[in-house]
C-alpha cells in the first residue's frame, strides 16, 4: 500500500487508517456493546493489510478503546503502526462528557493517554475540538506545542476546526494536520477547509468516509431500526427521514459502481474521498475482521473522472 505524507511531519501514512471510535463500547456517543476480542482481530486485521496507523480518543469509550489498541499492539509481532490519538474532551464521575481546553486538563489527559496506550510518546496528537472561547483554544494549542518541545508527542494537530481556527492556531504553532468529517453526504468541508488546507500544505485525515457505516451497503431502513438504544445513530438525522431515503437511493449508486469493479459500497465511499488532492487519508473504523475485508479495497481503487460523476449526479 503506498503512503503519502502527512504535511509538513515526517509522518508517511498509508491512504486509509483504522479508525476506532466503535470499539470503544458504549458511552454518551458510542455505538453500543463491542467484543474487544473482535475490535482486536479487526485491527490486527488492518494491519496485515498494510494499514499503518490507528486513530483514536480518550473520549471514545471513556478510556476503553485508547486500552484495545494497547491490548491488540501489544499482541502484534509485525512493524508497529503510528498511533493517533485526541484531547480536549473530558468526563465526569458519572461518565458525562465535556469539553476543556485548559492546559492543566489537556497535560493529565496526555499523561492518561500515554499510559493506556503503553506507549512514550503520542504520534501524532490532536485537539478532538475547539471550545467557543477563543482564549481557551489557544491555551489550549499552546500546552500542545509544548508537549511537543517535551517528547510526549511527535506532532500535534486539530479536528473540527474552521478555517479561521486553524489560522489562530497556526499563529501559535505550525499546525500538522486537519481532521474533518468528510463524504459524499457531507461536503461542506470542500468550501474553504480543504483548499485552505491544501494551500498551507496542512495534512487532511477525513473522518466518517462511510457516513458512520450509512453508505457501507449494509444499512437498510430495517437495520437502522433495529439500532441498539446505545448507538448514537439512532437520533442522527442522516439516518432518518426524509434524509435516510435520499442516503439509501445514493447507495444504490455506490453499489451499480461497485459492481463493476469489483468493489463493495463502502469501498467506492472512501475512495470517492481519496480523490480530492487536499485530502491526505482516510479513518475507516470496523469492529470486526470481516468488516475490514469490505472496505480495505477502498485504499487503492481509483474513480473515474465518470463514475465521479455518476456519484455526484444526485447532489
Amino acid at each position: 500500500m503506498n503512503t503519502r505524507k502527512l504535511g509538513r511531519s515526517d509522518l508517511m501514512i498509508t491512504p486509509i487508517g483504522f479508525g476506532a471510535w466503535a470499539v470503544g463500547g458504549p458511552w454518551q456517543f458510542g455505538w453500543g456493546e463491542q467484543s474487544d476480542r473482535d475490535s482486536i482481530a479487526a485491527i490486527h486485521q488492518a494491519l496485515e493489510f498494510g494499514v499503518n496507523w490507528i486513530d483514536t480518543a480518550a473520549i471514545y469509550g471513556l478510556g476503553h478503546s485508547e486500552e484495545v489498541v494497547a491490548k491488540a499492539l501489544r499482541d502484534w509481532t509485525g512493524k508497529r503502526p503510528y498511533v493517533f490519538t485526541k484531547c480536549g474532551m473530558v468526563w465526569n464521575e458519572k461518565g458525562e462528557a465535556g469539553y476543556s481546553l485548559r492546559a492543566e486538563s489537556i497535560r493529565r489527559e496526555c499523561e492518561a493517554s500515554l499510559r493506556r496506550l503503553e506507549v512514550d510518546a503520542i504520534d501524532l496528537y490532536q485537539i478532538h475540538w475547539p471550545v467557543d472561547n477563543l482564549a481557551e483554544t489557544a491555551e489550549g494549542w499552546t500546552t500542545m506545542a509544548e508537549l511537543q518541545k517535551e517528547g510526549k508527542v511527535r506532532w500535534i494537530g486539530v479536528s473540527n476546526f474552521s478555517v479561521q481556527e486553524l489560522q489562530k492556531a497556526k499563529g501559535i504553532a505550525p499546525v500538522t494536520s486537519l481532521q474533518p468529517p468528510y463524504s459524499l453526504v457531507r461536503r461542506d468541508a470542500e468550501k474553504d477547509l480543504l483548499p485552505f488546507c491544501e494551500h498551507e500544505n496542512i495534512g487532511v485525515i477525513v473522518y466518517s468516509p462511510m457516513a458512520s457505516g450509512l453508505l457501507t451497503g449494509a444499512m437498510t431502513h430495517e437495520r437502522i431500526a433495529k439500532l441498539p438504544a446505545g448507538d448514537w445513530r439512532r437520533d442522527n438525522p442522516d439516518f432518518q427521514e426524509p434524509k435516510l431515503s435520499q442516503n439509501l437511493t445514493l447507495v444504490d449508486r455506490l453499489r451499480a459502481i461497485g459492481a463493476r469493479q469489483g468493489k463493495s459500497p463502502g469501498e467506492v465511499a472512501i475512495a470517492w474521498t481519496l480523490r480530492n488532492p487536499a485530502v491526505t487519508g482516510a479513518i475507516v473504523g470496523a469492529r470486526n475482521a470481516k468488516q475490514v475485508d469490505g472496505i480495505i479495497g477502498g485504499a487503492t481503487f481509483r474513480l473515474t473522472r465518470q463514475e465521479i460523476t455518476e456519484l455526484e449526479a444526485g447532489e
